[in-house]
């Protein structure tokens, strides 16, 4: 063993034994052994990609275990806003006044996105809003300790052996720093959020400067969003989703986004623009997505459809409430390639719209 690397693994052998055994315990001690193969595999594989030496060093020559983020990986919060409540949160009047001062910053940058991959300003912009507020996001951890780490742990860890590798070609490439990029405990950064095979694949450079920096360049970051978008199909010309009024009895198993029928279909069963006049008729198909939960919920406390005879109207039961729900039309089904919830996908519809 060269001395250099017997001195980094003394340094790490001092550091990963100061961490609590309390943090590994569902592992018991923490397994030395199996963290210097976890080092071993790293340093041979990027070896054979063609990784530099002075990445590879970089990257190990002090690692640190990370038992916070064991524990963020164990134990992610199930969410359980409904659909308005997202809303809300995310599309509050702070962030929409933050993104019209952004807009107001970044002009140029925004206009050379939208004539370069057809994707318009104001969604460059709610994707930016959502993902990192505009960038007033501080990334928390090293990302080389957070992808060592998450693999250690090894409930992924082929995914997370991928993205360190992917993150030390693109340090050798652009000639960055690897110790300086930070993100999230699971590995996203940037302004956007990208995670580095995501990045490895549309990384775009938007400054000229021959590198791609998401973190530190805007426009790097504004032009692989781009990028991105483009490649999925972004189409400029239409719309992402539309707000709609659906008859208070309306089958709730069609309103998940994944039955698609055109909307002279959905016009036929009754789907309108929420002041009841009808929706606009073109010639492609369209999802539905509502808060089916809430939906459930509210039938139940009116009481719609208990009657003691079948047959029989009850006067005494309430009225069923009217449902609001989205048409989710093609660009919404590309937003869920970036992220596959529907709330995420109609929050940025909502804010690109505020952001026009």
């Amino acid at each position: 063993m060269a001395r250099r690397d017997l001195i980094a693994r003394l340094v790490g052998a001092v550091m990963v034994m100061l961490i609590p055994m309390t943090a590994t315990a569902e592992r018991g001690v923490f397994d030395v052994e199996r963290w210097y193969e976890i080092l071993d595999t790293v340093r041979t594989r990027a070896t054979a990609n063609g990784v530099s030496d002075d990445t590879i060093d970089a990257t190990l020559k002090y690692p640190v275990f990370i038992p916070s983020i064991v524990k963020s990986d164990r134990n992610q919060a199930e969410f359980k806003l409904t659909l308005d409540e997202y809303l809300a949160r995310t599309v509050n009047s702070r962030r929409i006044k933050n993104g019209l001062e952004m807009r107001a910053t970044y002009p140029t940058m925004l206009s050379r996105v939208e004539q370069k991959y057809g994707v318009q300003q104001h969604v460059i912009l709610a994707f930016w809003g959502l993902e990192s507020n505009y960038g007033s996001y501080r990334a928390a951890h090293k990302l080389t300790d957070a992808f060592l780490t998450l693999m250690y742990e090894g409930r992924r860890e082929t995914f997370f052996g991928n993205q360190l590798l992917a993150l030390m070609k693109i340090a050798d490439d652009n000639n960055l720093d690897i110790n300086d990029i930070r993100g999230s405990w699971a590995g996203a950064m940037g302004h956007f959020q990208f995670i580095p095979t995501t990045l490895a694949q549309y990384g775009a450079d938007g400054n000229g400067d021959g590198r791609i920096d998401i973190i530190h360049s805007v426009g790097d970051a504004m032009f692989s969003a781009g990028n991105y978008l483009h490649k999925l199909g972004w189409n400029p010309n239409e719309r992402i989703v539309r707000r709609v009024a659906v008859p208070a009895d309306f089958d709730i198993g069609l309103m998940d986004g994944k039955t698609k029928m055109s909307l002279s279909d959905w016009a036929m069963m009754g789907i309108t623009n929420p002041d009841g006049t009808p929706i606009p008729i073109a010639d492609m198909t369209a999802g539905l997505v509502a808060d089916i939960k809430l939906i459930q919920e509210q039938r139940a406390a009116s009481g719609a459809g208990v009657t003691s005879d079948p047959n029989a109207i009850d006067t005494d039961v309430a009225p069923q409430p009217v449902i609001y729900a989205y048409l989710t039309y093609p660009n919404f089904y590309r937003i869920k390639k970036w992220n596959s919830s529907n709330w995420y996908a109609i929050a940025i519809a909502t804010l690109a719209d505020e952001l026009k």
